[in-house]
Parts: structure tokens; C-alpha cells; sequence
């Protein structure tokens, strides 16, 4: 190797080495170790296992064995969540290794506790998802194939694990489903049960979104902020800018549902609809009518 390629190489790596600002920014120290994408991707296969036992097995689960396997997976759950989230909140909560690895098992432990209504939640969505589709030909099908059931497991483990306090890995969970489906949920949206999503590609659900029960939205669909509102120092404050779905609601494909709004129970938002506004119960949103009239002639219009 040439004396001028020993240099660039020399130059480059100085550069890289060196800590800027921008990077002091993101918080990451040196002796600090991030929670493994990896293994919050296995994680999730894990949950995954549990919730729907026998689906997605290598091999056939018998009845005898069935509660063999799920508790290996649920301790398996334990010991990598533990784990994950203790390098969590030492990086999040700047806490030493002790107190990280004592918070990460109690929080471990607690979401396990939450695995049983994670899965009761799951399963009304998969009912939901079957009773809007008359494509589904089983329940089975909407488990194994549909990308909401993707997202909604994802989201539903990561809004728990939210709810818990944990930081950074609710939305490295939610971020995966996104980038898998295009459907992007925040861990903090508040969801009921029998929740569907048709199609789903590029539906958003922002972080103060509040969903009721036996709501359907179609592909496309935005609960999105209108606006962001600032402190007088200009940061962004996190306050409630999300809609309010209340139960009973369906929203079609490409509808844009934007503010701290409510949407009433039992109406129906058509698509392409452009709503900053609060609606009643009962309500059916669509989109105006272009005036088809003809138009003026010999002055008829002054």
C-alpha cells in the first residue's frame, strides 16, 4: 500500500474516530451497549409463538405438549426482554449496570404478566379482521397471511412494554412492522380491541391517537397532527395532537383525519377525505361534489 493511500486511510479514520456535536447529541457513550435489533426481532417471534401456539412451529404441537412449549418460550421471553431492556435504560436513563439489570428483570417480568391480554387483544383482531373481509376464508388464513395481524403483534408488545416505561424498544419494535408492511403505528397510540386494518399499505397512526373498539381503517388512512404547537424557547411540546376515534368508526383507504379532533361513534369517513374537524355520532363524511352546472353565457352570471 502507497504512502498517499496510508495517508487517506489515516486522515478518514481520525475523522470518523472523533466525536462530533451532532453525534453528542444521540446520547450513546462509550462503555454503553444498545439493545440488539436482532434480538427484539426474535423477541417479537417469541411473543409471537406464544399468542398463536401451534401456527408458526417447526414441528406438529400436541395438546400434551403445548403447554411445554409455550412455557419455554415464555421464559425465553423473560431472559431476553431482561436483558434488552436493561442496556435500554442505561443508555435511556443514564442508570449504572446494577440498577439497569435489576430494573430490566422487574420489567421483564411485569410485561410477561401482560402476555395473556396482549394475546385476548390480538385474537379480537384477528375476529375483526375476518368478520370485514368476505376474502377470508378462515381465521387461520388472517393469521398466517394478513400484515395487520404483523402489525397489530408488534404494536400491541411494544405499546405494552410503553406503558411499562421502557425506553427506546417500543418504537425499535414498531419500527420494524413499518418498514416490513408500510403501516407505521406509535407505541403510545391507544388502540381498543377488534381492531382491523384492510390492505394497509400507508396507514399512520400517531403517537397521541386515542381508538376505540371495533374500529376499521383501509389503506392510506392518516391520524395525523394538524399542527405542532412550541415553547417559548421554539422546542416542540408533546401534547395531545392526535384524533379521537371513538367506537364503531370505519375510515376508507386515502382519508386524512388531521388535530386533536373526535370522530363520533358508529360513523363512517369516506375516502379521500380531507377532516380537521370534530364530527357527531352517526355521522357519514364524504367527499364535496364538483358543481357539474354549465356555466355562465351572455352575461347571465352578473
Amino acid at each position: 500500500m502507497n504512502k498517499t493511500i496510508d495517508q487517506t486511510l489515516q486522515r478518514v479514520t481520525e475523522l470518523l474516530a472523533s466525536v462530533s456535536k451532532n453525534e453528542e447529541l444521540m446520547g450513546l457513550r462509550g462503555n454503553n451497549v444498545m439493545p440488539s435489533v436482532e434480538a427484539l426481532n426474535e423477541l417479537i417471534l417469541q411473543v409471537r409463538s406464544v399468542v398463536f401456539p401451534g401456527f408458526f412451529d417447526r414441528s406438529a404441537t400436541t395438546e400434551r405438549m403445548r403447554p411445554y412449549r409455550i412455557g419455554v418460550d415464555v421464559e425465553r421471553i423473560f431472559c431476553s426482554l431482561a436483558r434488552q431492556v436493561a442496556f435500554a435504560v442505561a443508555f435511556g436513563c443514564e442508570q449504572d449496570e446494577a440498577t439497569s439489570r435489576s430494573m430490566g428483570q422487574w420489567l421483564a417480568q411485569q410485561f410477561v404478566d401482560l402476555l395473556p391480554e396482549i394475546r385476548r387483544l390480538l385474537l379480537t383482531d384477528v375476529a375483526a379482521i375476518k368478520a370485514n373481509d368476505p376474502a377470508v376464508t378462515s381465521a387461520g388464513e388472517v393469521v398466517y397471511s394478513y400484515p395487520v395481524v404483523q402489525v397489530m403483534l408488534h404494536y400491541r408488545t411494544a405499546h405494552a412494554l410503553h406503558e411499562l416505561g421502557v425506553p427506546i424498544i417500543p418504537r425499535i419494535i414498531t419500527e420494524l412492522a413499518h418498514s416490513a408492511t408500510g403501516i407505521d403505528i406509535h407505541p403510545a397510540a391507544q388502540i381498543g380491541e377488534y381492531f382491523a386494518i384492510d390492505h394497509g399499505t400507508g396507514v399512520v397512526i400517531g403517537a397521541t391517537s386515542i381508538i376505540g373498539n371495533h374500529v376499521t381503517l383501509y389503506q392510506g388512512v392518516t391520524l395525523g397532527a394538524k399542527n405542532f404547537q412550541h415553547d417559548e424557547q421554539g422546542q416542540l411540546l408533546d401534547v395531545p395532537r392526535h384524533p379521537i376515534i371513538e367506537d364503531n368508526v370505519v375510515v376508507y383507504s386515502n382519508a386524512s383525519i388531521l388535530g386533536r379532533i373526535t370522530i363520533g361513534h358508529n360513523s363512517v369517513i369516506g375516502g379521500n377525505v380531507w377532516l380537521d374537524h370534530s364530527v357527531p355520532p352517526h355521522s357519514r363524511i364524504r367527499q364535496g361534489k364538483i358543481n357539474s352546472q354549465p356555466g355562465f353565457t351572455d352575461g347571465a352570471g352578473i
